[in-house]
């Protein structure tokens, strides 16, 4: 495992004081990520340790309750299974993120009963998946992930970050088919500085642009609601 940081987070792991840890290393490159470093060049940032990690967990095992594995992209990373079942022994709970690209790491997890919660981006409607996350990918493997979650028993919600003028509409709509049925959508606000050589300038949403999207996606969703700053 790539481990490049851990903390202490209040509001990753929805109900739960967690830790959280962030792997490096990505499978997409899309240009409003904010862990770009992590992402693009993991290799400049020192990995912790095993026993640095679960010092650190053993350390707070009093006040924490889970594990939050972002990054990055979690499923990429070759021992991820074997770490979740040694964090796992501490009696934590896991939260996943994921982007959905793996969905046979994503099913092996399930199957084994090794994850609590699963937080996975919907990048964008199928037709403008590839172009927002910087590489061609096969969709039917985020179909398979959100089909897997749907049909599936463990906790989960969907989230995608939006930013000004970066989808019309009827891309909203074609995401909330996507996510249809699901107990929590959230809609994240871009907060990437912009710079030269991005195909869009990812300002922010405001509110008033974004609270006709929410209320769009109502019908769609047991529960949609905002994530980030909103002006």
């Amino acid at each position: 495992m790539q481990i490049k940081s851990i903390q202490t987070t209040l509001i990753d792991y929805p109900g739960h004081i967690a830790a959280i840890v962030f792997v490096g290393g990505c499978n997409f490159r899309c240009d409003y990520c904010y862990n770009k470093e992590l992402v693009n060049h993991p290799e400049t940032q020192p990995t912790l340790t095993d026993e640095e990690i679960f010092s650190y967990l053993n350390g707070r095992k009093n006040l924490i309750e889970g594990l939050v594995i972002t990054g990055g992209e979690p499923t990429i990373q070759k021992h991820l299974k074997d770490f979740i079942i040694n964090v796992r022994a501490l009696g934590l709970k896991i939260k996943l993120d994921t982007n959905g690209y793996l969905p046979s790491v994503l099913k092996n997890l399930l199957d084994l009963n090794l994850i609590d919660y699963v937080a996975m981006d919907v990048k964008a409607p199928l037709h403008k998946y590839s172009e927002v996350v910087g590489v061609n990918i096969n969709t039917d493997k985020i179909l398979e992930s959100i089909n897997l979650l749907k049909n599936g028993s463990v906790a989960y919600e969907f989230r995608t970050t939006v930013w000004d003028k970066g989808f019309s509409q009827q891309d909203f709509i074609d995401i909330y088919e996507l996510v249809k049925g699901a107990p929590y959508y959230y809609l994240q606000n871009s907060y990437t500085i912009p710079c030269a050589g991005k195909k869009y300038s990812y300002e922010p949403m405001s509110k008033k642009d974004i609270l006709p999207v929410v209320d769009l996606g109502k019908k769609y969703v047991s529960k949609i609601d905002l994530r980030g700053s909103w002006n």
